[in-house]
């Protein structure tokens, strides 16, 4: 190792002036782009992990933001729902605009509830002898249709005289906004 230090350095007294300067300035370019490459190499590193660090935010923000939405949109078709109701509103009324022709049906109102800002304006509502699918429309157009109307109960039962008939109990609430919460 010392044999090796000895021969550079009798081979750089060797060397004449303006190659010994051009050397120099060599080394001190090439030391000048380690500097620089090793800066960069820091300040890649440093935004790779705040990088890594921003999407593990967004990879826990993503679900959240549906999740969001999804009860954003429920709630403005709510909101939609609940400003189509008239204060003379009544399950009776929902369920004669809905149609259910040359049945036997019975509406008899029982007390409803006040939750949340809402009143339940319900009903026990007894239909005879309708089919299976007269049933299911009946139930798919009371909670889809233009008003807010919760079915809380739904018994059905088959008819002894006709089986391909059933008999429908329900117990169905009209939500209405309390007094003071209509906008």
């Amino acid at each position: 190792m010392m044999n090796l230090l000895a021969e550079l350095q009798d081979f750089w007294r060797d060397l004449d002036r303006r190659t010994r300067l051009t050397a120099g300035y060599c080394l001190i370019a090439l030391l000048a782009v380690f500097l620089l490459w090793s800066a960069l190499a820091g300040r890649t590193a440093a935004l790779e992990q705040k990088r890594h660090a921003r999407e593990a935010v967004l990879k826990e923000l993503l679900p959240l933001s549906v999740a969001y939405r999804t009860a954003k949109q429920s709630s403005d078709q709510l909101a939609g729902r609940m400003a189509s109701v008239r204060p003379d509103d009544s399950v009776a009324k929902v369920i004669d605009e809905i149609g259910i022709k040359g049945k036997g049906v019975k509406i008899a109102p029982i007390k409803g509830e006040e939750r949340g800002g809402m009143l339940e304006d319900a009903a026990d509502v007894r239909i005879d002898a309708v089919t299976a699918n007269e049933a299911i429309n009946l139930i798919y157009r009371l909670e889809k249709g233009g008003r807010p109307v919760l079915v809380k109960k739904a018994n059905l039962r088959v008819r002894f005289d006709d089986p391909s008939r059933l008999d429908l109990a329900l117990i169905v609430a009209l939500l209405k906004p309390a007094p003071g919460q209509r906008k």
